[in-house]
């Protein structure tokens, strides 16, 4: 299997587990993260709570779905900034 294959399969595995930041704090009744709240004053993200706007109430399903989509939406921006730097470089070595 190629070593691209694996880091996919990775990363999708990874997509899959980042809804356990709600569910496992919910199930232990945990609260909040004390950082995400400290320091959040410093910066608008684009997916405030990772979720969409009017979900931040919604049942626990749609906030891991839309945790779920907010990891695609960043691993495609990241994957795709990464792509445009490699192409950008390999023009410049040939």
């Amino acid at each position: 299997m190629p070593l691209t294959k694996k880091l996919w399969i990775g990363i999708f595995v990874l997509i899959i587990l980042t809804p356990l930041g709600l569910i496992l704090p919910d199930y232990f009744k945990a609260g909040g993260a004390w950082g995400e709240k400290k320091m959040v004053h410093l910066w608008n993200a684009p997916l405030p709570d990772y979720s969409f706007k009017g979900w931040q109430d919604k049942a626990i399903a749609y906030q891991c779905l839309a945790y779920v989509v907010a990891a695609i939406i960043g691993i495609a921006v990241i994957a795709g900034i990464v792509f445009l730097i490699g192409k950008g470089l390999s023009k410049n070595n040939e």
